[in-house]
């Protein structure tokens, strides 16, 4: 049945990892590729590409070529989380994964309505696993999340658009979260992204609906201090959607580049302190 407003929007504690992901498509696209590692240094888990083909969503953004050079410039341990808001999922599979693609998240709107695959969702499960990426599939808010049932098995990851797709810098709905209340419950170790005006001020209803992967763009790329925004949504997902005591927090940014340059910061201390 639909889910209505009155649809509780807190679901029970889940132990599936939090995942932040910065929406590149927020970034200054003149310097794609060191806005990339930027937000990796800060504790990014991934990176959302998002990929509009101007059929699907009134907009166009970037496509394989482009995701080919930022993989060559950021390297290969990056994740990348090619959202594929295009109206034929199925033609772009192959390129992406030469591209670089870590995971190809495409909308089920489209996959139904895909001429170019025999079964549709099945049969395009099988051709993204075949390239060697994840399986992520997303709905849009007008979707109801009873579209995805059948296939949450063949995917890695379920998508609930927070905002129409197509734009970015819009207000977050926080009346999709019954899906998400749902689909955790339903499914508890599910991966669920929610992806759509995500920020410090709206990441509490989120987590508490069973949100685990959290893609944000403007609140990361305007921020001043990109490692306290992620490192503070990632917390709120942990208290709130894992159930974590603040002494089970994660307290510092888990990346290479971060603890260099802890380290590096150390060094020159001492090293004015006894020169």
């Amino acid at each position: 049945h639909p889910l209505t407003m009155s649809t509780p929007c807190c679901a029970s504690p889940h132990c599936v990892e939090c995942a932040i992901g910065p929406s590149m498509l927020a970034s200054d696209l003149s310097n794609l590729s060191s806005n990339a590692k930027s937000v990796i240094a800060a504790g990014a888990d991934e990176l959302h590409l998002d990929v509009m083909d101007g059929h699907f969503v009134p907009n166009i953004t970037w496509g394989a070529p482009v995701i080919k050079c930022l993989r060559k410039s950021v390297g290969e341990d990056a994740y990348f989380d090619c959202h594929m808001m295009v109206s034929s999922p199925s033609q772009w599979v192959k390129d992406i994964a030469d591209a670089g693609g870590s995971r190809y998240c495409f909308h089920l709107e489209a996959a139904l309505t895909d001429s170019n695959i025999n079964s549709s969702v099945v049969e395009l499960c099988k051709l993204i696993r075949s390239c060697g990426m994840e399986v992520g599939v997303a709905l849009k808010p007008g979707t109801d999340v009873s579209a995805v049932r059948d296939f949450v098995s063949l995917v890695d990851m379920v998508l609930v658009m927070t905002v129409e797709p197509g734009f970015g810098g819009q207000k977050f709905m926080p009346n999709m979260m019954p899906k998400v209340v749902h689909l955790r419950d339903t499914f508890p170790n599910l991966n669920i992204q929610v992806d759509g005006g995500l920020s410090p001020s709206t990441i509490d209803v989120a987590a508490k609906a069973g949100a685990n992967s959290i893609v944000a763009g403007s609140a990361v790329f305007k921020a001043a201090d990109k490692e306290e925004v992620i490192l503070g949504l990632r917390n709120t997902v942990e208290r709130l959607g894992m159930g974590r005591k603040e002494s089970e927090l994660t307290k510092k940014v888990k990346t290479r580049g971060a603890e260099v340059g802890v380290l590096v910061a150390g060094l020159m201390f001492f090293a004015g302190k006894y020169m």
